[in-house]
């Protein structure tokens, strides 16, 4: 078995059984391609490279067998690789993802000229109606350049599907891999969600006791990162919102900081959604305000605590998943408190754990439904999310 089939599927199925033409050209960053590849194989998908003259004189063509356990196309021969890939056949690929794409390949594409492997694959792929994602990375100046943006607008018109550079150092470079692939699940991936508004909230709120210092709650925020991003790649328009946290959020998902309780309730005021999910760590009570900085040199200090009203008993969506954390108790409890969370809130599924059982990267979680059905997830975060997603699914 080859080490990519080893791979593959290792963090998540959102790509399962489809099939990708990964076309590589001669920008520098085609280095980056390698850990593309791999990174794509580990969410289900087979791989296929094809790779320009210009990109084999920058990387070996082995390193990108080596990377995707297929033989890379670096030329058209007679297994006309183009048709038996991106041709009207039964077996064809379900994307051609150009990373990187030179402005060479851009305007040759917008064109019509196919006289590189990867161009040969891209007229083949917009003949027969491929979704075709293209990764641009240059240098600044010619990403700039009046043609190039109307190639790529001429592009954009006929269905292909253009990801941001990241510009820096005066270069136009390939995005973080991250992003790319989760625009790929995104295009190909199950997409039950399309259409759909998601609102996440996650993290926590920082309640100021003075100037200074603040009471807040324990939450990374990584598991509402896990699931905006899974409601982004299953088609949703996803809002992230999210407070204090540990965890990098990605840039694609779009993302609106809260700090307190009350910065929240204004964010969320006459605001509808499909679905809610409310994973955030809310204070349930704020200290009084001291104006400056309370004095250090007393022994002990006293704080004056209000109760806050639950936010999740207003949210407006058709939808709500409510998040229960408890610490030191027994399943049963666990459960009997998730089903009072849902008769007052009336949401329409629960997320309950315990936080003892959670760890970075990993947890696990009790599903609880309305009716008392209860079921078990454990795994990595991603894939605890993916699952989440897939009982809103079945129930919305």
């Amino acid at each position: 078995m080859h080490s990519a089939d080893h791979l593959r599927g290792s963090k998540s199925d959102r790509l399962k059984g489809r099939k990708i033409v990964l076309g590589v050209t001669g920008s520098i960053a085609a280095v980056e391609s390698v850990k593309l590849c791999r990174e794509i194989i580990r969410h289900g998908a087979e791989v296929h490279v094809v790779m320009s003259r210009d990109a084999q004189t920058i990387l070996h063509p082995w390193a990108l067998e080596f990377a995707s356990g297929k033989p890379v196309t670096t030329e058209i021969d007679g297994r006309v690789q183009h048709v038996s890939l991106c041709g009207d056949v039964p077996d064809k690929a379900d994307l051609l993802l150009i990373a990187p794409a030179t402005a060479n390949t851009i305007s040759k594409m917008a064109f019509g000229i196919d006289d590189t492997p990867v161009t040969t694959f891209a007229t083949t792929a917009l003949g027969t109606g491929i979704p075709v994602i293209v990764v641009p990375a240059m240098h600044h100046t010619m990403m700039a350049h009046k043609i190039i943006l109307e190639n790529i607008s001429k592009l954009e018109k006929h269905g292909v599907v253009f990801l941001g550079p990241k510009e820096e150092e005066s270069k136009a470079k390939m995005p973080e891999i991250d992003y790319i692939v989760s625009s790929v699940i995104a295009a190909i991936g199950k997409r039950d969600l399309a259409g759909r508004k998601v609102l996440v909230i996650a993290g926590s709120t920082e309640e100021p006791i003075d100037d200074v210092r603040v009471v807040t709650n324990r939450s990374s925020g990584e598991t509402g990162v896990e699931l905006a991003r899974a409601a982004h790649e299953r088609g949703a328009d996803v809002e992230l919102l999210m407070g204090r946290c540990d965890t990098e959020i990605p840039e694609h998902l779009r993302t609106i900081r809260f700090t307190s309780f009350n910065d929240l309730a204004k964010r969320l005021k006459g605001r509808r959604f499909d679905i809610v999910l409310f994973p955030a760590a809310v204070s349930d009570y704020s200290p009084r305000r001291t104006e400056g900085k309370m004095p250090s040199e007393e022994s002990s200090m006293k704080l004056v605590m209000k109760r806050n009203p639950k936010l999740i008993d207003t949210l407006k969506a058709k939808f709500v998943v409510g998040f229960k954390a408890q610490a030191k108790i027994s399943d049963e409890k666990l459960v009997d408190d998730s089903m009072k969370l849902i008769r007052r809130a009336k949401c329409g599924l629960v997320v309950a754990n315990l936080v003892e059982q959670v760890r970075p990267g990993r947890t696990r979680v009790l599903l609880v439904e309305p009716d008392g059905t209860v079921e078990e997830l454990r795994g990595t975060k991603l894939q605890v999310a993916d699952k989440i997603m897939d009982k809103i699914v079945r129930m919305v």
